[in-house]
């Protein structure tokens, strides 16, 4: 249900907008100017189509199996197929990893499906939470390199990169490769280093290679970026870049455990065993760089309804006219849809994507993608929130 269709008083723009809008204001995407939403009672609305589709407010959780916008969960899906290679693998992964990393199941699913979808993450959360912990046991499990970089105000790019030394025997320069020379790198705090040396990782994130005077070297493939930042503290931080942002795949929130959950997490990590020991002796590597870069291609193979595929395009372009964004979600979020969508389907042993795929991922997917105006800022609204209105009021196709 919607309160209806009416036009912008200052240039005529037709506007639709959900009940939840009502007698509040809105920025009109065409003039830019604020304009009342007329509340329930007896208004002069104009009955006027917002596009040449009329797009019909229709709740998600009607047409897909999994009603909840951005909850990334596999264990509530009654759409599963068979028993897949790939399926196989990820049950592998997911079973060896929850023997020592406890819960959070949203950050262990976007980060393998970003791995398996040739993307990057971007997780959001307060220390201590168990990310270095993560991604050490999914680098063992997978069988691939780890590397960690700390961030911080004095970091260089040429520390990231590696850079040419001189050695006196030879009298010539040879080239050290830095840390980023690795398959699963955990970028901590990455919100506490300068743009320049965000600048270091625009190429490698895109394009897996590093150009150091002149000579580009490659990295060996899967490669995964998993940086973090603290939404706490502001203090000697510098925020990301849009372009930067945008080569993020997704941006996951990591809030703190359930009660039984941290009660496990205490009676399991309490008696300071040394962590590599639990890794070669309790936890098995069950994949290898091969494995997983064959499951990466396999992916691609799995099918996108023309349907689908309008669905996606829809909600991407619609973020670049609705009122309460001031930028809307780029091309690239419509790619990292539809190869996201691709990879669960491929998670659960499906050869063919349906919308609920897309409706699990897309909160990760846009949430970094998309600025929200001054007006909406200001009344303390969330882009998740947002977000979630608007992709409800676009229709689900029926595969």
């Amino acid at each position: 249900m919607s309160i209806g269709t009416f036009n912008c008083p200052s240039c005529s723009q037709p506007l639709t907008l959900p009940p939840s809008f009502t007698g509040t204001q809105v920025q009109c995407p065409q003039c830019q100017n604020i304009i009342n939403v007329p509340g329930q009672g007896p208004q002069p609305i104009t009955p006027q189509p917002v596009m040449p589709q009329p797009v019909m407010p229709q709740p998600v959780a009607q047409n897909p199996v999994n009603g909840n916008i951005g909850n990334m969960s596999l264990a509530e899906s009654a759409d599963t197929g068979a028993d897949t290679a790939t399926r196989q693998l990820f049950n592998k992964i997911t079973t060896e990893v929850a023997k020592v990393f406890v819960g959070q199941e949203e950050l262990v699913l976007g980060t393998l499906v970003s791995l398996f979808s040739n993307g990057h993450v971007l997780i959001e959360s307060v220390p201590g939470l168990g990310k270095t912990l993560f991604v050490r046991t999914l680098g063992h499990v997978l069988g691939c390199d780890f590397g960690r970089i700390q961030f911080t105000a004095d970091l260089m790019p040429s520390d990231i990169t590696g850079a040419p030394v001189f050695n006196m025997k030879t009298q010539e320069f040879t080239f050290h490769p830095g840390p980023i020379f690795t398959q699963l790198l955990l970028a901590d705090e990455i919100n506490r280093s300068p743009a320049k040396t965000h600048a270091a990782l625009l190429e490698i994130m895109q394009e897996h290679r590093v150009t150091v005077d002149g000579e580009s070297y490659k990295l060996d493939p899967p490669f995964l970026v998993i940086a973090t930042q603290n939404p706490v503290e502001q203090e000697g931080t510098y925020n990301l870049p849009e372009a930067q942002l945008d080569r993020f795949m997704m941006k996951l929130i990591v809030n703190y455990p359930t009660e039984q959950q941290e009660a496990d997490i205490l009676k399991q990590h309490s008696q300071q065993i040394n962590l590599g020991e639990v890794l070669e002796n309790e936890i098995q590597t069950v994949s290898s760089p091969a494995e997983i870069n064959a499951a990466i291609k396999e992916n691609a193979n799995v099918r996108i309804d023309g349907a689908l595929a309008d669905y996606i395009n829809k909600i991407v372009r619609l973020t670049r006219q609705w009122p309460q964004l001031y930028m809307g979600a780029s091309p690239r979020a419509g790619l990292a849809l539809m190869q996201g969508a691709r990879t669960l389907a491929a998670f659960q042993g499906r050869d063919y994507a349906i919308p609920d795929d897309v409706v699990q991922i897309a909160l990760p997917v846009l949430r970094h993608r998309v600025m929200l105006t001054a007006e909406a800022e200001v009344e303390g609204q969330e882009a998740d929130q947002i977000l979630t209105d608007l992709i409800r009021t676009v229709e689900v196709p029926r595969l």
